[in-house]
């Protein structure tokens, strides 16, 4: 019934199955009551961050309550759209708390138990909780590598300590034994696997996700360099990681151990297939001069640091995401390291105001940087200010206001909740989860998007839609046509407004069905006109 959950059970335990069999089924049933009581609670905001709050106090174990949303999840066909939004959006949310925690106790122990790959995953696994991602997987697919190069040492040198030792047992004490390491390693990573630095798509998040560098065999220096450590310590030799600017680096050291002359070591460039480069040719590489501190040796925790950096500024560069999860994620990440940087705190303070979510949390962060920089006060007290008067508006609102197509003033709208559509002048496929009988946006965006150049102007119906590449729109009524071979809208809110997609349109939620009750009638008599039509 629930082969996922085997993995939790070992065969010499004796279980009590009917007892496992009601606490699996009884967490079924909870966590099918808390998905379906989201959209009531949630559909007109963005899920609060008190809105988990009963599903950290479960009690049923996690691991049943997860595989159960992950049947939700797996559900076939295109029904159960709107349980599979919140399913998604509780598993999410339960999955990331894990992980936190985890990040939390890896950072914690001492410097020499702290894994470079374990760390790398952690991040992995933070930003994609969904993904089936774990280290023993990860560290399966490093070791194949490791014994690829064994076997390429063998070849050149049987009796060379690498190839009889275990990972990490011996440390290979010669330079010349260990260059044949590397050697056998930049043939195995960059011959046979063809591992390369993503030149052409270099500000892709895939790069830094080690999960997404193994099954692509490309990535950016630091993730590179990881690997690439990873499998050397494993075989004996002992690299380290530098911060260099701009370019992530390996050091390898040919005099004596622990030196501090950057002139005693080898730098080692994996996006740029294991060159092996002088101090000199660091800087050609980066065009710039730099001081000794930046051939330094840097700690697990500083390379996490740098890897959740890069992710930072990727999640700032993101146009197309509207809800600006990367860099949430990343900012969860960094601020897990460093709960005290002001900086990134109010980078988050700010980036939560502009999406309009979680403003008690808002504050709560406001007063935490005050406390820690008075000099603050001034952006401070701006977001405080506007964050408690978006906290009285919520207060004030009434209920859901419900738009009737019989009334006089909705005359003029032509279209439906849940028919999809084509834009003619863009061309993009979309699906109206909203309307208003004219446009309601302010001046300056009608203004800004040139409405008044449009035949009918602002004095026209406009539709809320969920577009093809994951952007909500506002569009005129003249604009959109019926899409005459409609499919499915891949938009990652599709589930909070549509319970299931028909083939030829979606269907509404309870939710959105009491904002617009008689729109269901008119898009199934659409929808069967446009059809009788198209197959006459």
């Amino acid at each position: 019934r629930w082969p996922s959950l085997l993995k939790y059970y070992s065969h010499t335990d004796g279980v009590s199955w009917l007892e496992e069999y009601k606490a699996r089924h009884n967490a079924g049933l909870e966590a099918q009551r808390i998905v379906a009581s989201f959209s009531k609670r949630f559909f007109s905001e963005h899920v609060p961050c008190d809105g988990f709050s009963d599903i950290e106090t479960l009690g049923c174990p996690s691991h049943f309550f997860e595989d159960e949303l992950m049947c939700i999840l797996n559900m076939e066909g295109r029904k159960g759209l709107t349980w599979k939004y919140y399913a998604k959006k509780i598993l999410y949310f339960l999955r990331q708390q894990n992980i936190l925690k985890n990040l939390k106790e890896y950072l914690q122990r001492p410097t020499d138990r702290q894994s470079f790959l374990e760390g790398a995953v952690l991040i992995d696994q933070y930003c994609n909780p969904l993904s089936d991602i774990c280290l023993k997987s990860v560290q399966a697919q490093v070791d194949d590598i490791t014994d690829k190069v064994r076997k390429v040492l063998r070849m050149k040198n049987p009796r060379h300590p690498s190839v009889a030792s275990k990972a990490g047992e011996v440390l290979v004490p010669e330079v010349e034994l260990q260059r044949q390491v590397l050697d056998a390693m930049n043939c195995v990573l960059y011959e046979q696997l063809k591992y390369k630095g993503n030149e052409l798509d270099y500000y892709n998040s895939l790069n830094s996700y080690i999960h997404q560098v193994l099954i692509r065999r490309t990535g950016i220096p630091i993730s590179l360099s990881v690997l690439y450590l990873t499998i050397a310590r494993q075989l004996g030799v002992k690299l380290e990681p530098v911060n260099f600017p701009s370019h992530f680096l390996l050091r390898w050291c040919q005099g004596k151990e622990g030196s501090t002359d950057i002139f005693d070591y080898t730098y080692i460039d994996a996006f740029g297939k294991g060159k092996q480069l002088t101090v000199k040719e660091c800087e050609y590489l980066i065009g710039h001069h730099v001081t000794e501190e930046f051939y330094g040796v840097v700690t697990s925790k500083e390379v996490l640091q740098r890897m959740v950096g890069n992710l930072l500024n990727l999640g700032k560069r993101e146009s197309t995401d509207q809800s600006y999860q990367l860099l949430r994620d990343s900012l969860d990440l960094y601020l897990a390291m460093y709960p005290d940087n002001v900086q990134h705190l109010m980078l988050q303070a700010r980036l939560y105001f502009h999406l309009g979510i979680w403003p008690e949390k808002v504050l709560d962060i406001l007063q935490h940087i005050q406390a820690l920089d008075p000099s603050q006060h001034g952006a401070v007290g701006y977001l405080v200010q506007h964050t408690l008067e978006h906290i009285e508006r919520r207060k004030e609102e009434v209920g859901p206001e419900v738009k009737h197509r019989s009334d006089e003033k909705h005359k003029e709208v032509c279209f439906s909740i849940g028919l999809i559509m084509k834009h003619k002048r863009y061309g993009y496929n979309c699906v109206i989860y909203g309307w208003d009988p004219a446009c309601m946006m302010g001046h300056e965006w009608i203004r800004n998007m040139n409405v008044h150049s449009l035949p009918h102007g602002p004095h026209q119906p406009f539709y809320n839609v969920l577009v093809e590449d994951g952007s909500c729109r506002y569009a005129a009524q003249e604009n959109l046509e019926h899409n005459s071979e409609p499919r499915e809208i891949p938009h990652p809110d599709i589930g909070r407004y549509f319970s299931e997609f028909t083939g030829i349109h979606y269907l509404a939620n309870t939710e959105l069905e009491i904002r617009y009750p008689e729109d269901l009638e008119l898009t199934r008599a659409t929808v069967q006109k446009i059809y009788t039509s198209g197959k006459e």
